[in-house]
């Protein structure tokens, strides 16, 4: 009596759902509070603009230097709006200098680093430039390419990752 031989069919099944099936992003609003931790900044308020592109940080006192063979600048930010009264130094390596084209149309050569932002206790890295927003309603400028695969806006809402807390005022 000889063995018998089992052969085995086997079927490929080709699924036809290609999505890959992922959490939805967080919501975030039109203005956020944001932090900045390797700048030392703790807080400052955020415009979420899907019409721009980057992301803007109003700096000034711009000095560039060379540190271990890298381009730095170093900057003075207030991250309150509309005060001056607290400043905060900060220093990073220039990944590049881009020519941005502000909502005015006017076209200027800005440094732009790589940092880390928080909001929604979420961490990642986004590229900013540095510029002269002094002028501006708002410190910060949060484009589309920093939330991009992040975050979803809802344009009808604001401080959706809450705001900070108001100090009290000493009694005397």
């Amino acid at each position: 009596m000889r063995p018998s031989t089992v052969r085995a069919a086997t079927r490929i099944v080709k699924s036809t759902n290609t999505t890959k099936s992922k959490a939805p992003l967080p919501t975030i609003g039109w203005r956020e509070w944001i932090a900045l931790p390797e700048l030392g900044i703790k807080q400052i308020k955020a415009k979420v603009d899907t019409g721009a592109r980057s992301s803007a940080l109003h700096a000034f006192d711009l000095e560039t230097f060379r540190q271990d063979g890298n381009e730095m600048v170093r900057f003075t930010v207030h991250p309150m709006q509309r005060s001056g009264e607290k400043s905060i130094v900060a220093e990073a390596r220039v990944l590049e200098y881009r020519s941005v084209k502000s909502s005015g149309g006017q076209q200027t050569r800005r440094p732009v680093i790589v940092t880390s932002i928080q909001l929604l206790g979420k961490t990642w890295k986004i590229e900013l430039t540095l510029a002269a927003r002094d002028e501006m309603g708002f410190r910060m400028l949060l484009g589309r390419e920093a939330i991009r695969r992040q975050m979803v806006v809802d344009p009808g809402r604001s401080y959706l990752n809450g705001r900070p807390k108001k100090k009290k005022p000493k009694k005397k």
